[in-house]
């Protein structure tokens, strides 16, 4: 199965929170079907990525990095590669990558959508259609800062830092619904 497929798959097997989750699952699986690149970085007018809010093993914080490009605190996560099997492995590969934190596991499910207009590595304006997930870390877990990161701090689920958009308030909204025990 390709990347390309298994986004289309999960997407269309998902059950979203609210009718605006679900109209923005319609308008990404739209886009999917018109862009058979759609999953690669090199697709200008927009391309699929995939992040990942951690928590901790008891789900009351939350990993977010302080992102360079984007100047604020944000859930790990970023473009898939090629070599990404599935879109569920491109979001637990980017917040291994970020965190540092081996062992992590992810819920298979996505927990949002969020498209937003960026210039990433392109160098052009274009949107990322950002498949959302929650993964959890394990108990004991240390961080580790990556390159990609000015800063990589735990924040309490509840306490997330003011300039955060509305697409990481609902990401930890969802997250709140799959805490541990």
């Amino acid at each position: 199965m390709s990347l390309h497929q298994s986004t289309v798959d999960v997407l269309t097997a998902w059950n979203p929170p609210d009718p605006a989750q679900d109209s923005l699952r319609h308008s990404v699986l739209a886009f999917l079907a018109a862009r058979e690149d759609a999953c690669l970085r090199e697709c200008a007018p927009g391309h699929i990525t995939g992040s990942a809010l951690v928590v901790d093993h008891r789900g009351e914080r939350a990993l977010l990095t302080l992102h360079p490009r984007v100047g604020r605190w944000l859930q790990l996560g970023g473009h898939c590669e090629p070599s990404d099997e599935t879109i569920v492995a491109a979001a637990l590969r980017e917040a291994t990558e970020e965190s540092g934190i081996s062992g992590l596991t992810i819920e298979p499910e996505p927990a949002a959508l969020h498209v937003h207009p960026v210039t990433c590595s392109l160098g052009v304006p274009t949107r990322h259609l950002d498949v959302q997930f929650v993964v959890r870390a394990p108990e004991g877990a240390e961080i580790v800062r990556s390159d990609e990161s000015l800063d990589l701090r735990w924040w309490p689920l509840d306490k997330l830092p003011d300039d955060g958009d509305f697409g990481l308030a609902q990401l930890a909204a969802a997250a709140k619904d799959v805490r541990g025990p």
